[in-house]
C-alpha cells in the first residue's frame, strides 16, 4: 500500500495529496473492519437462520449447510489472497451474469470482503466461546454474557470506525501561486487570504489542521474548519498563511 505522502508535480509551487483507503493504512483498516463488521453480522444471522431451518430437516442437511458455508468462506479467501484476484472476480461475475466492479470500486469491494472474513472470525469466535462457557458453567451465573456483550459492542464500534475513516479521508492540492487550497470530494476552493490562523496536531502518519477564518463585517466565511493531511502539507499550509503580508 502506497504511503499518503504529498505529490509535487512539475510545477513545484503546487502540492497535491490524497488520503484514502488506497494510500493510508489507517483509513484502509478502519474502513475495511468497520464495513466488514456490518456484513459479518448480517452473514452470521443468515447462517444461523439457515442452520436452524436445516435442523428441521435433519442433521445431515445441517452438515451440508455447514460444508457449503465453509467452502464458500475458503473460496472467497483464496480469491482475495491470490495474485490475480481481479481476473478471477471478473470470471466469477461473468458466470453470474453481473457487471464486475473495476478500479476503485473493485478495491473497495475486495477490502470489504476481507474485512467481512476477519470480523466473521472474530464475532464467530466470541459466540462459540460464549456457548462453550455457558454449557460448561465456567463463569457461573455470568454465563455467556461477556462474550455476547463484546460481540454486540462491535456494531457501534464499527459505526465509529467508518465515521473516523471518513474523517481521515482527504484529497486536494495546495496551489502557492494562486494562494488557494483546492479540495476534492466535495470540490471546494479555499482562498488562503480568508484564513487567519492555522494550528496543527500530529497524529501518527497524519496531521489534523485547524483553520481559523477571518469574518469581515461579521460575515461567515464558508470552508472546512479541520483537515487531515500529510505532515508536509500541513507545514506548507501554515507557512503559506504565516508568510502573507
Amino acid at each position: 500500500m502506497a504511503a499518503d505522502a504529498p505529490d509535487t508535480p512539475d510545477d513545484s509551487r503546487t502540492i497535491q495529496w490524497r488520503r484514502d483507503a488506497s494510500t493510508s493504512r489507517a483509513v484502509w483498516l478502519l474502513w475495511s473492519l468497520g464495513v466488514g463488521t456490518f456484513f459479518a453480522a448480517i452473514s452470521i444471522v443468515v447462517f444461523w437462520r439457515l442452520y436452524d431451518l436445516a435442523g428441521q430437516a435433519g442433521s445431515g442437511v445441517q452438515s451440508i449447510v455447514v460444508a457449503f458455508v465453509v467452502a464458500l468462506f475458503v473460496t472467497v479467501l483464496a480469491v482475495l489472497l491470490s495474485n490475480n484476484a481481479e481476473s478471477q472476480l471478473e470470471r466469477i461475475a461473468r458466470l453470474l451474469s453481473i457487471t464486475p466492479p473495476s478500479g476503485t470500486a473493485l478495491e473497495r469491494a475486495t477490502d470489504a470482503a476481507l474485512g467481512t472474513i476477519v470480523m466473521t472470525l472474530v464475532i464467530g469466535s466470541l459466540m462459540v466461546a460464549g456457548r462453550i462457557v455457558s454449557q460448561q458453567g465456567l463463569l457461573g451465573d455470568v454465563g455467556a454474557g461477556p462474550f455476547t456483550g463484546a460481540a454486540a459492542l462491535l456494531i457501534p464500534l464499527a459505526l465509529v470506525a467508518v465515521a473516523l475513516a471518513s474523517f481521515l479521508r482527504s484529497a486536494g492540492a495546495l496551489d502557492l501561486d494562486d494562494g488557494a487550497l483546492y479540495l476534492v470530494d466535495p470540490d471546494q476552493k479555499v482562498d488562503l487570504s480568508t484564513i487567519e490562523t492555522v494550528s496543527r496536531r500530529r497524529i501518527a502518519d497524519a496531521t489534523v489542521v485547524t483553520l481559523g477564518y477571518a469574518q469581515p463585517d461579521g460575515r461567515y466565511v464558508p470552508g472546512p474548519r479541520r483537515l487531515v493531511v500529510p505532515p508536509d502539507v500541513a507545514r506548507e499550509i501554515e507557512r503559506a498563511v504565516d508568510a502573507r503580508p
